[in-house]
């Protein structure tokens, strides 16, 4: 396994689980698969990634160290479909991929669409295929509403990149977007605080890098820091003084969920 760290490089919004039917993996399965990719991964099988801002919260925290599973999505083998659980993306699932307005950048995010999909957000509430949909893993950090991003799809109040103002421009139908093929809609759960798919369009299916399995380690350390490739003084200082301190042991090893989402 590579000991390089890769930074999911996120930010923030511009200013203004098995399908039913499906047998779902126990736990001991799922720490299984963990334990195999652990002990014999490459970064062809397992890649590490840190969480640098909170868009992901709190699901995900800033300091999070993530094992991302690169096989979770990969096309089945005639003999690896029956080793590794290989799945779709599915509604609900959280996934790493490559930011597509900048490639080099990586972006963690929860698939709230897949193809054919239709979407809307009502006062902050997402509305999937004219339904309105529970979502407990999601969060609001301000009271007030936004019109653009509490109220989507609608006049932009705010800059899009160029993906996101084509999604609107040719992908909006009755006051909602359509998921074209081979693309997918993803948020952050702190959805007040998300750089998403709102503002940059879809997530082709070929930028998806995998799934994360596991926080392997959690440490309490401001953005700037974590959003730097390089490992600086003043983070290896940090480490030695305060390691035991900021680590956050409750969330060492867990595995990470996605959510059912029908």
């Amino acid at each position: 396994m590579n000991s390089e760290k890769t930074t999911v490089v996120e930010g923030e919004p511009p200013v203004a689980a098995p399908h039913k039917g499906d047998l779902p993996r126990g736990v001991i399965a799922e720490w299984t698969v963990t334990i195999l990719l652990l002990l014999f991964g490459t970064t062809t099988l397992v890649q590490a990634f840190v969480i640098p801002t909170g868009s992901m919260e709190d699901t995900l925290l800033i300091g999070d160290h993530l094992l991302v599973d690169k096989l979770a999505y990969a096309p089945p083998g005639p003999i690896s479909k029956y080793l590794m659980p290989y799945s779709d993306v599915k509604r609900g699932d959280i996934i790493v991929f490559r930011y597509p307005v900048d490639i080099r950048q990586t972006f963690v995010k929860r698939v709230v669409g897949v193809p054919g999909d239709r979407i809307r957000v009502e006062n902050k509430n997402l509305i999937l295929n004219g339904k309105r949909l529970v979502e407990p893993y999601k969060y609001h950090k301000t009271e007030y509403i936004d019109s653009y991003r509490d109220n989507f799809p609608s006049q932009p109040n705010t800059f899009l990149y160029e993906r996101g103002q084509d999604m609107i421009e040719h992908h909006v139908g009755n006051g909602e977007v359509v998921v074209p093929a081979g693309h997918y809609f993803a948020m952050g759960d702190n959805r007040d605080s998300s750089l998403d798919s709102r503002y940059w369009g879809f997530v082709p299916r070929e930028n998806i890098i995998g799934k994360p399995l596991i926080i392997y380690w959690s440490y309490d350390a401001p953005t700037e820091r974590l959003a730097n490739p390089m490992i600086g003084l003043d983070h290896v200082l940090d480490l030695a003084q305060n390691f035991f301190i900021k680590t956050r042991w409750r969330r060492t090893f867990r595995l990470i969920h996605g959510y059912t989402i029908q």
